[in-house]
């Protein structure tokens, strides 16, 4: 089929000149996961690698912990290993970046010949092949794809040849996905081509990339396939107008933004479907918010999403018993018009939408709302309310790519496409400050026109790792490399003329120490390329660290060939503007929700250069442009409609009565600045803890320190925070503007000392009205071990430096001298100084946007609002109490060291009493827990059990009074250590909370802190467990549970930076508790060290087993063992500090989560 009529014999190709196609083949075998069945090939300890990921889960106060499925059909380790060396040794190999390697374990040829066969003779063909440190030294790899093919393998994805960028987890991941999918992609290639004589191969047929760039059939690969189909849009929206752009394509399930500034911008590193990936793709953010999103009215707010009705049974109005979703509040609204869309409804597929479906729908809401609240509120008020959300829902990713970036998105144009983007764009553009609005006169179907205007794109990398010094060496070497790329690509690209392509070489620069890369352009000039970094990171960061060296991680080049741009045969249309119709449409006004009369243009008999002055609707066969009121159109020569949007005056907004809809948007707003305050601190910090294993909480407060709102980063930190700032409200006397204060004190509302708290006023007419804050894990502040996690510590003075506050910020200026000082005796100071600069930047951030809101808003509105957003979370903390069938629950656990944890939770109408008595007393040991903890336990318990997306704030614990005794393990003295008590005490307390209300057993009950290090460097991780089962699911292995949610460091990174290697990686086979629903495995991480190093180990549940729920089995505890290289092997207990010598390993075995019901 390609022209509608079914052909028994092949088409003529004869008259085809080309083929340009975007397809969404790839992108929906691995969403669907029906791609390939394959075996992944891999090096012996990482098999598992694959499952348990960044060891991060997606979503943190989701109990039923959903992982994406696995791709790979079975998995074979290889015995072989190579190290990498500081610096060359005898019988050391160079690998392609220049880097020393030895062999430690060669590739056994007969073994691995033998297992490879016994997976063909299973039927499988295809193999992914992914070795440790293969990105450079790609021997092994390349022997184990010559074996593969000699026995038959029908496709082979090498990981050191599809991406081979350092990194192994990504690197493994994308391989996979190559495997997984490029079968699938070659089957439907063929499958097309069969329908045309002699193939088509007298026919260029060309496919979009996720990179935005075509590429030849013969080199289209499942991995570069991925954002095939949007790609085109992207292409296609650049050549709206001028720069800069941001891309709007709204869809049925999901909307699509993206940024142009006369220059692609793209990613090498993202996540797609719960697969990572490497490699260039075009930067599009998505957001689960489109026509065919279901919408709900849940505790005082309207929800949207992230549920879809999808295509089928899709909407109400489709008349297949679909789903209330965003379609059917525009049809109620005015907004589709039924009489100009097509009649393919219904099960015969040929009835018009159907509006009385939708109207219903909404109404049933608006009983609802009586029902609950005595409000009665009129369908088109309530349609109204649920667009809004979905417009502020979508302009959050908008604002993570421009405002998040440093880049202002009111100086864009918003360039709109898609089915459904032109009913939503005025609305979106009024809220980001945008003032002009594109809609290409191909918007409905721009993914397919952006191939018709795209380049040929073909790239090569390769890793380097090269410092830049004054050595003219190293452009020598530079030049070398790009030779023998450029060759490649010249070899790829050899049918076309060497005169068509255009060759562009880049650079991917980081700082020594970060993992952070840009990359830039380089033409024979070192010093320019290294300014051009500087100056990009200066934009994206906001500083530049000139005292590091500048490292060139990896080397590019990007071939490209301009091929013919579709011609533009519009015709010009004259004659008079010709109403179709007049139609009741819904808008805001100043007034309120208003019906107003509205003509409806159809946009082919609109002459060109006419001006539509809203309201209007311009129609077309496949979409609406709603013209707001105070908006005018102009149809241009090219049919491209451009709209001009007025300032309008917006409806007063009480600060006294809640509207729904406006608590809805300021849930999204506050909710948007809290991520947004996150992403600054990721982008300007440089440790390992915060930038890469995301270490790390944001949140905004009001002027008394309760939390207002805060994005989903750790748990731990986030009911802990208010009391910090609460502690400075009372300890710094008089703020003025320009300070900034710093504390990490327990009894100041402190986690743990590492936990650094840098805290914020925000002044509107010299009055304080909110604060922000960020918090921080610094690698080290001190104290008596690397890592500053001492095991054994009985006092806070052992576990570093303790602040309960410090002006770190006076008259704007950053208090560098004082504040070294006060860090004299950390091991990371430089680190320290800079991540402390950088929580600074976040909160001046979190200040800019919400006095952007202020202006907005009002003061008066948005502090209202932030009362009525904490009322709505208390709201939905009673619904959930008063739901739970016994009014008294109980629950108690022991600690390793048999404290005991004890907890009665007296509920009564809608309140509840969580009382800690009867927990053991203080120890003398650091399993103290800071009374902020246990609330910071409570409150994410209580966001668990709600389990729906309620913003979380102060409002969840106004219904709740939390008794913790005195001198007790969670309300320890002063001086009390408590390096511990934040990560394993407060898994422990989450376990006794969630055994009280039987929601689930327990999980691991611990992060096994790991830390080692000597005088020159310190290191510091937590590693994951199994996770407990529950009613209706099993435990996940392998995952970071409750109270945080922080990344593993990745293997390559690990053995780069320190003296180490990872010798084993994997799941705790039948480490979970049995039961009806199992528990999660743990996970077994084993480190050999290279020279002499302290290690510390703070861990528990090894001596008492995470149990079971409701007759489920317990599982196993964990297991901490040092190994020797003689070959004695010694327990080390729960805490313990060893001194290491090069050749002795450490192996941690992490708990298994408990099982949940009788087998």
């Amino acid at each position: 089929m390609i022209t509608g009529i079914t052909h028994s014999y092949p088409v003529d190709s004869s008259r085809i000149q080309w083929i340009r196609m975007g397809t969404t083949v790839a992108t929906n075998a691995l969403l669907e996961r029906k791609g390939k069945k394959f075996a992944l090939i891999i090096t012996k300890g990482f098999k598992d690698l694959l499952v348990i990921g960044n060891q991060s889960r997606p979503d943190i106060f989701k109990l039923n912990i959903q992982r994406s499925e696995k791709l790979f059909a079975e998995v074979l380790e290889v015995d072989e290993r190579v190290k990498i060396l500081k610096e060359y040794k005898e019988n050391s190999i160079q690998g392609t970046t220049g880097e020393y390697f030895e062999v430690i374990k060669p590739l056994d040829i007969h073994q691995i010949t033998q297992d490879l066969q016994e997976i063909r003779n299973r039927g499988i063909d295809t193999l992914a092949i992914s070795l440790v440190h293969a990105y450079s030294f790609r021997s092994h790899e390349s022997q184990i794809e010559k074996i593969a093919k000699e026995l038959g393998f029908a496709h082979v994805s090498l990981a050191s040849t599809i991406m081979p960028l350092f990194k192994f987890l990504p690197r493994t991941s994308t391989a996979c996905v190559d495997a997984y999918l490029t079968p699938i992609l070659q089957e439907y290639i063929n499958s097309f081509r069969s329908g045309f004589d002699e193939n088509l191969s007298k026919v260029p047929v060309l496919f979009m990339q996720s990179d935005g760039g075509l590429c030849d059939i013969s080199s289209f690969i499942g991995s570069k396939a991925i954002l095939s189909g949007p790609a085109g849009g992207v292409v296609g929206f650049s050549q709206c107008g001028e720069p800069p752009l941001i891309g709007f394509d709204m869809g049925g399930t999901s909307t699509d933004v993206s940024r142009f500034d006369g220059s692609f911008s793209h990613i090498f590193e993202t996540e797609i479907s719960g697969v990572h990936l490497q490699g260039a793709h075009l930067d599009i953010s998505s957001v689960a918010a489109g026509g065919g999103s279901r919408l709900f009215y849940r505790s005082g707010l309207y929800v949207v999403g992230p549920e879809s009705s999808s295509a089928d049974p899709g909407p109400l109005c489709y008349r297949k018993n679909g789903f209330l979703s965003i379609t059917d509040a525009n049809l109620v609204l005015g907004r589709v018009l039924p009489d100009y869309f097509p009649k393919i409804f219904g099960p015969g597929e040929d009835l018009p939408l159907d509006y009385s479906a939708s109207f219903k729908g909404l109404q049933e809401i608006a009983e609802d709302i009586f029902r609950s609240e005595g409000k009665k509120i009129e369908v088109p008020v309530i349609a109204m309310g649920f667009v809004k959300v979905a417009n502020e829902a979508m302009c959050r990713p908008i604002r993570a790519i421009t405002s998040a970036k440093g880049y202002d998105p009111s100086t864009h144009t918003l360039a709109c496409f898609g089915g459904a983007g032109g009913q939503h764009a005025c609305a979106i553009a009024r809220s980001l400050g945008i003032r002009k609005i594109i809609v290409h006169r191909f918007s409905g179907v721009l993914s397919a026109y952006g191939l018709g205007l795209a380049d040929i794109i073909e790239e090569t990398h390769q890793p380097a790792n090269i410092t830049i010094n004054e050595s003219s060496l190293i452009i020598s070497e530079i030049n070398s490399i790009l030779s023998l790329l450029t060759n490649s690509l010249s070899l790829k690209l050899a049918s076309h003329s060497t005169s068509n392509i255009i060759f562009t070489n880049y650079l991917h620069l980081r700082f020594s120490g970060s993992d952070t890369c840009i990359p830039v352009v380089f033409t024979d000039d070192l010093k320019k390329s290294t300014k051009l970094f500087e100056n990009a990171y200066l934009q994206e960061y906001g500083f530049v660290l000139t005292e590091r060296n500048i490292i060139i991680d990896s080397i590019r080049v990007k071939a490209a060939i301009k091929v013919k741009a579709l011609s533009n045969l519009q015709e010009i249309v004259t004659g008079e503007v010709i109403k179709e119709n007049l139609a009741q449409v819904y808008f805001e006004t100043e007034k309120g929700v208003e019906s107003l009369e509205t003509p409806v243009y159809k946009i082919d008999n609109l002459p060109s250069e006419c001006e539509i002055i809203g309201p209007a609707l311009i129609v077309n066969e496949i979409s609406c442009i709603v013209i707001e009121p105070n908006s005018i159109a102009k149809i241009l020569e090219s049919r491209d409609v451009v709209i001009f949007l007025q300032d309008v005056q917006r409806k007063i907004i009480s600060s006294t009565e809640c509207d729904n809809v406006i608590l809805s948007l300021f849930a999204h707003r506050f909710m948007s600045i809290a991520e947004q305050m996150g992403r600054t601190l990721q982008r300007t910090s440089i440790s390992t803890n915060i930038k890469e294993r995301l270490d790390y909480s944001c949140a905004i407060f009001s002027n008394d320190g309760s939390l207002v709102a805060n994005a989903p980063h750790l748990p731990v930190h986030l009911g802990s925070m208010q009391e910090a700032v609460k502690k400075q409200i009372e300890l710094v006397d008089n703020w003025q503007e320009g300070e900034v204060a710093m504390s990490n004190h327990p009894c100041a509302g402190g986690s743990h000392l590492p936990d650094i708290t840098v805290i914020t006023p925000v002044f509107n007419n010299k009055k304080i009205v909110l604060f922000v804050a960020s918090r921080g894990h610094h690698a080290d502040i001190g104290g008596i071990t690397p890592g500053s996690m001492p095991p054994f510590s009985k006092t806070l003075a052992e576990e570093g430096v303790a602040i309960k506050s410090f002006k770190l910020v006076e008259n704007f200026v950053f208090r560098e001298a004082e504040t070294r000082e006060l860090f004299q005796h950390s091991r990371c100071i430089e680190d320290n100084i800079s991540d402390l600069k950088a929580q600074t930047s976040a909160n001046n951030k979190g200040i800019e946007l919400l006095s952007q809101l202020i202006n907005e808003y009002s003061l008066e509105v948005v502090l209202a609002y932030m009362k009525f957003i904490q009322k709505a979370a208390c709201q939905s903390v009673k619904d959930l109490l008063q739901k739970i069938p016994s009014n008294v629950l109980k629950a108690s656990d022991f600690m390793d060291d048999g404290t005991k944890i004890k907890l009665i939770v007296t509920i009564n109408s809608g309140c509840a009493e969580f009382n800690f008595t009867g927990t053991g007393c203080q120890v003398l040991s650091n399993l103290n827990s800071p009374a902020a903890v246990v609330k910071s336990a409570v409150l994410y318990c209580l966001r668990c059990l709600v389990d729906t997306d309620i913003p979380l704030n102060q409002g969840c614990l106004d219904p709740v009074t939390i008794i913790i005794p005195n001198n007790s393990i969670l309300n320890p003295s002063e001086d009390a250590a408590v390096v511990g008590g934040n990560v394993l005490t407060s898994q422990r307390i989450t376990d006794v909370i969630f055994k009280a209300f039987n929601a689930c057993a327990a999980s691991q009950g611990c992060m096994n802190n790991l830390t080692f290090g000597n005088k020159k460097f310190g290191f510091y991780e937590t590693i994951a467990g199994g996770s407990g089962a529950g009613e209706g699911w099993h435990g996940t292995s392998g995952v970071h549970t409750h109270m945080t949610n922080t990344r593993i460091t990745d293997i390559e990174i690990m053995e780069r930076r320190y003296p180490v290697l990872v010798r084993v990686f994997s799941l705790r086979d039948n480490s979970g508790g049995k039961g009806f629903w199992h528990g999660g495995d743990g996970i077994i991480r084993e480190i050999e060290f290279l020279e002499d190093i302290e290690v510390g180990i703070l861990s528990e549940r090894r001596s008492r087993r995470p149990y079971g729920l409701n007759m489920g089995k317990p599982g196993k505890a964990g297991l901490n063992l040092l190994l020797r290289k003689d070959g004695r092997v010694i327990n080390i207990g729960s805490k313990n500090v060893c001194s290491v010598r090069p050749g002795d390993r450490i192996r941690i075995l992490t708990p298994g989560g408990g099982g949940y019901g009788a087998a």
